[in-house]
């Protein structure tokens, strides 16, 4: 690939950019779904191709294709330099670039098991043995289990000197069990909705979720909750588990503090933010007890990678620090806006999209007890598990969740089951409200593979740290 990426570089400084970089992209898929005793799906694919970017006369442009020629090379650079030259004529004002220095550099997963290299039979035996579980259950009317795998294999170069080559792999798997009784739907996942849950990890990491093991209770859990009460109306104290609490890291801090939205560059499928760029150490997001990171660097988490897609390496850096907001999420051209360097967030879900700000892993601080020390502690209240639905205004500040399932808790001890529970609230009133976070014992990273923002829509996988935690006064049970 070498030949073809001197081949643009050096076409595009011929032609007379100031700055160009190559992403060559092969990306794999598999995804596979058992669903009431029968396979319902198998579907693999990939898909190969190349993007340059550059900017000209202050202005960026970008182009693709998926032959890898020489003279599609050519032709390629010499379109993305017309259409920065073109752009550059509706500019407001020249990009600048933060500096990053030439890295020349390969990364690759860790991983014990490829996914890709275990045989189809053993995948849909685990999938077949933990849907037929759930199957056994009278009260189960649908039942579900899936499992998805996915590489990326890229080689990114820049006109400063940057070579690096990655190997991105990431599983996941998850069972969902749909009980339905005279018009009530309800339904319970594990480890998480939406597919369940992910890493970048091998096979190895599948085969530790223990889907088996926990069939026959999220099935048990689905039909129960046909006979539970209603969540009530009202305003009370909250306890929401990990899983839950990372969706609501990811809409209301992570979409949030992308510098790019900020700065209304990005607002596309997602919105902007409530935040401005003068907040930056000024601004109360939380309560003291909220530390937040955002951190590309975690062994195995779902948001983890070596480089972005600038060439810029992967990093830890502190969002929220004893509930003061510190940081932004930020690319090469914002960075350079606040005078920074880049943190290292840029990327794109494929070589036919142009790389853009987005969450790596967004991790809330673990606390100081258990899970069992704060229910003990909560008078009143009730505690929420695994999301079902959600919703957010364009500015991330007013929020609706919905959960699965959820308990009353009453004198500190968990008592009745909960359905069709929900929750709203103010993104900085929320976070201020925190007053216990669970301790390390309980924090685990959650992987969203579908993160979704830009138009045309780039998804991307993202991952958040959460322990559960405590939040007061807030207002359950709306929308009736």
């Amino acid at each position: 690939m070498r030949d073809l990426i001197d081949l643009c570089l050096n076409t595009a400084s011929v032609l007379g950019a100031s700055y160009t970089d190559i992403r060559i992209v092969h990306n794999e898929r598999e995804s596979i779904t058992h669903k009431n005793g029968k396979v319902e799906d198998i579907s693999v694919s990939s898909d190969s191709g190349f993007g340059v970017r550059m900017l000209v006369n202050g202005a960026w442009g970008f182009a693709s294709s998926f032959k890898l020629e020489h003279l599609e090379i050519e032709e390629i650079t010499a379109l993305a330099f017309k259409i920065a030259k073109a752009s550059a004529l509706a500019k407001k004002g020249d990009v600048t670039l933060a500096p990053a220095k030439p890295i020349q550099d390969r990364y690759k997963t860790n991983l014990v098991l490829d996914p890709f290299k275990v045989p189809l039979e053993k995948k849909l035996e685990l999938l077949s043995a933990a849907e037929g579980i759930m199957r056994k259950n009278q009260g189960v009317k649908i039942s579900q289990a899936s499992m998805d795998s996915f590489k990326k294999e890229q080689i990114f170069a820049n006109s400063e000197g940057s070579y690096i080559e990655q190997e991105i792999t990431f599983c996941g798997a998850g069972i969902m069990a749909m009980a339905i009784r005279n018009g009530d739907v309800q339904k319970r996942s594990y480890p998480n909705s939406f597919r369940g849950q992910f890493a970048t990890k091998g096979y190895e990491f599948i085969e530790s979720l223990g889907l088996k093991e926990n069939a026959e209770r999220i099935a048990e859990e689905a039909v129960a909750l046909l006979s539970a009460k209603e969540c009530p109306n009202t305003t009370t104290t909250l306890i929401l588990d990990g899983s839950q609490l990372a969706l609501q890291i990811h809409e209301s801090v992570g979409h949030a503090i992308e510098l790019d939205r900020i700065l209304g560059m990005e607002a596309s499928f997602a919105g902007t933010s409530f935040l401005r760029p003068d907040h930056l150490r000024t601004y109360q997001y939380a309560s003291p007890l909220v530390n937040i990171t955002a951190d590309a660097t975690i062994e195995g988490a779902l948001g983890t990678f070596g480089y972005d897609d600038e060439g810029v390496k992967a990093q830890r850096i502190e969002i929220v620090k004893e509930g003061k907001l510190v940081g932004f999420l930020t690319s090469r051209e914002t960075a350079a806006i606040l005078g920074q360097e880049s943190n290292g967030t840029m990327r794109a879900d494929g070589w036919n999209r142009i790389p853009l700000i987005r969450m790596t892993n967004i991790n809330l601080g673990p606390g100081d007890r258990s899970l069992d020390e704060i229910i003990a502690e909560t008078k009143e209240g009730i505690f929420l598990q695994t999301t079902k639905s959600w919703s957010i205004d364009d500015k991330r500040l007013n929020f609706q969740f919905a959960t699965e399932i959820g308990w009353e808790i009453k004198n500190g001890k968990l008592k009745s089951m909960i359905k069709n529970a929900n929750y709203t609230g103010i993104t900085p009133q929320f976070w201020s409200s925190c007053d216990a976070i669970a301790n390390r014992d309980h924090w685990q990273v959650w992987g969203t593979p579908n993160c979704g923002k830009g138009e045309p829509m780039q998804v991307i996988s993202v991952g958040h740290g959460t322990s559960p935690a405590r939040f007061r006064n807030i207002r359950i049970g709306v929308g009736k």
